[in-house]
């Protein structure tokens, strides 16, 4: 590897006060903020970096998780440790679909429908939505991605009533709230939400190709019409590692 400024470190000293995996993070930390690597590169295997440093596996794992904890890169069950895309910031001032705010930040938007049905609604559910336990509601899950990467798993409940047919069209090209409003005529313009972190269980963690147990950011939305009736109520799982909410506020 070629030297910045010719002051790179890029070797471990036997003879320095720190730990040997705290020059080893420092070294792969610096290496991956200069750009050594792309984002959605794989980064060498467990066995190369052995080689290069002469570190042992514990040390190496040791390293590689805690540049997982930073943001900087993950792990895909089977397939190897990538280098993260950069974190992404979103900004709760007005609605954007999925697909828009993608695109405004410069990522390639995807989707995966996994689960589209009826159900009929839980009480919980009912009150967010103002109609009785029962009603029959649109579910729809998708996995939503950027660049190719996993970012979130969104639940999608509508009143059926509201949406008939909504389940015959296809979401993997097409946002769903474009859909209410192109072809339904119902326009969301205000939502309620409320956000917390909660643990990933292991279903939605391989959705995700996160560890099971790792921090989730958890959103529960609920979506109004102009005229101010409760349509749509969402349940959105982000990947805490990749994804940062923020408000401004004034006093």
């Amino acid at each position: 590897m070629m030297s910045s400024a010719g002051d790179t470190i890029n070797s471990l000293s036997r003879q320095s006060k720190l730990p040997l995996y705290q020059q080893l993070y420092d070294i792969l930390r610096g290496e991956l903020m200069r750009g050594q690597w792309k984002p959605g590169d794989m980064l060498p295997a467990e066995s190369d970096l052995l080689q290069r440093f002469g570190v042992s596996r514990i040390t190496v794992r040791q390293v590689l998780d805690m540049l997982v904890r930073d943001g900087l890169i993950y792990r895909q069950q089977g397939r190897g440790t990538f280098v993260a895309h950069p974190t992404i910031e979103q900004t709760q001032v007005r609605i954007v679909s999925f697909t828009e705010d993608m695109r405004q930040r410069g990522f390639r938007p995807g989707t995966e429908v996994l689960e589209a049905g009826v159900l009929p609604a839980p009480a919980d559910f009912a009150g967010k939505l103002a109609v009785e336990p029962g009603e029959e509601l649109a579910h729809i899950r998708r996995l939503r991605l950027a660049d190719e990467e996993p970012m979130s798993i969104e639940d999608a409940y509508l009143v059926h009533r509201y949406f008939p047919g909504v389940l015959t069209r296809d979401y993997t090209t097409k946002p769903l709230r474009r859909t209410l409003d192109e072809v339904y005529g119902v326009r969301l313009v205000r939502a309620k939400q409320v956000l917390r972190a909660v643990m990933a269980p292991r279903d939605l963690a391989r959705l995700l190709s996160v560890r099971q147990g790792v921090a989730l950011l958890f959103i529960e939305r609920v979506s109004f019409s102009a005229q101010g009736v409760p349509v749509e109520f969402l349940r959105i799982h982000y990947r805490g590692d990749r994804y940062v909410l923020y408000n401004e506020l004034v006093g």
